[in-house]
């Protein structure tokens, strides 16, 4: 029996890894497209300067 609760507990902590995961994925595609903004404006800004 104790394997059976294992495996239980296992699968258990692989879906909270997979959340915790997909959480930071989508915090970095959030941040990502803020630096993309921001790096964008800022070769403008060099390229309107010259």
């Amino acid at each position: 029996m104790p394997d059976a609760e294992f495996v239980n507990h296992s699968e258990i902590r692989q879906e909270r890894r997979e959340r915790k995961l997909k959480k930071k994925q989508e915090r970095v595609a959030k941040h990502g497209k803020g630096l993309v903004k921001i790096y964008r404006d800022a070769v403008l800004k060099r390229l309107k300067g010259k």
